[in-house]
């Protein structure tokens, strides 16, 4: 039976519902993928750092019993006060990273630099930060190649909807020249609330309270989450080359509760729309930004905090893929997903794109 030591970077909410989905399944998960998981180290930003390389690893159980907010590895044997992110990733011998520290839109830190010391250490990574794919993926994904490692990153777009591997595994045959998108849920349910008569002040406040949005919304409504996921989708489905700034975007403070409830009554519904279209010259626009869209539209009937990708294509038509795009459990198992995949090219012997690279990165137990 093979196993996959991991190290998880980051212990807040995602990281934490991937301990519980190995701690809680981790016997059914073994008989039904072919492979067991055994997790070898934690760091966190308040908690520091817990390494136990030694029998099952780190005990998630009794980790678990302990709330978030009182945990603190420097009780604990192998623990430390301080998060040593950078010793975990390079040093310490475990087979995937799992990257789920925070997004910085404008350089990817901490997680980009996370991402190449996982990679320059020869070891597998999955991450669910957009800030390093978005603007730096390609470079990611060929520095990956050179060292004979997997790089995963499912988690990005739309959280636990499989929607980058379904387009890069299903698509085949198809031509893909664009796509529109409902990619953030907080957007997505304020715009709903205020077609129900809430000021938008309320609206954004409901979702806060119901954990949709975070204390500082800014980046869902104003569009520039959605804005990296625009930029990940078109380079990766479309082999565009975008950056953050060839993206224009429009967040939803265009709008008034009286455009939204207007629309409503006309039969037209409004959407923070992510969307881009290859030019006939081969070329990609893409931007952000709210649209008022008719009942027949594949995204209008998306409601809450619910997400969906049209994606235009040749000769098929449109294909749309919807479900969650947020939520803890939701995001932890994107990352199983992207564990899967490495399990899936470790198994065949080469990653994708390496010709025969051969990866030894896995316990036989």
């Amino acid at each position: 039976m093979t196993r996959y030591d991991l190290a998880h970077i980051g212990f807040g909410g995602v990281n934490r519902a991937l301990a519980e989905l190995i701690a809680e399944r981790g016997d059914v998960l073994e008989a039904e993928l072919g492979f067991a998981l055994r997790v070898v180290a934690i760091t966190d930003l308040r908690a520091g750092s817990l390494v136990r390389t030694d029998g099952g690893g780190i005990d998630l159980a009794g980790l678990l019993a302990v709330a978030p907010g009182e945990l603190v590895f420097s009780g604990w044997e192998g623990g430390s006060p301080e998060p040593r992110n950078e010793w975990v990733i390079r040093e310490v011998p475990a087979d995937i990273i799992a990257e789920a520290t925070f997004t910085d839109p404008t350089d990817g830190e901490p997680a980009l630099s996370h991402v190449r010391w996982a990679v320059e250490a020869g070891k597998h990574v999955c991450t669910t930060n957009k800030g390093p794919v978005a603007l730096h993926g390609q470079a990611l994904k060929d520095l990956a190649r050179r060292h004979g490692v997997c790089f995963e990153s499912e988690g990005t777009v739309m959280s636990g909807t499989p929607v980058l591997r379904t387009a890069r595994r299903m698509f085949g045959g198809l031509s893909v020249h664009g796509f529109e998108g409902i990619m953030n849920g907080t957007s997505n349910y304020v715009l709903g609330r205020l077609e129900s008569g809430l000021s938008f002040a309320e609206a954004v406040a409901e979702a806060q309270a119901l954990g949709y949005a975070e204390a500082d919304p800014t980046a869902d409504i104003e569009g520039h989450d959605v804005q990296l996921k625009v930029v990940i989708l078109a380079n990766e489905v479309l082999g565009a080359d975008l950056r953050r700034v060839d993206v224009p975007c429009t967040g939803l403070s265009a709008l008034t509760a009286d455009d939204v409830r207007r629309a409503a009554a006309e039969g037209l519904r409004w959407k923070l729309v992510g969307s881009a279209t290859r030019r006939p010259d081969g070329t990609v626009d893409a931007r952000v930004a709210p649209v008022a869209l008719p009942a027949e539209h594949p995204l209008a009937g998306i409601a809450g905090p619910g997400n969906a990708i049209a994606f235009h294509t040749h000769p098929l038509g449109t294909v749309t893929v919807g479900g969650p795009g947020a939520g803890r459990i939701e995001t932890a198992y994107a990352l199983l997903s992207d564990v899967i995949a490495i399990h899936e090219h470790t198994a065949a012997g080469a990653v994708p794109g390496a010709g025969n690279a051969i990866l030894a990165k896995a316990h036989r137990v």
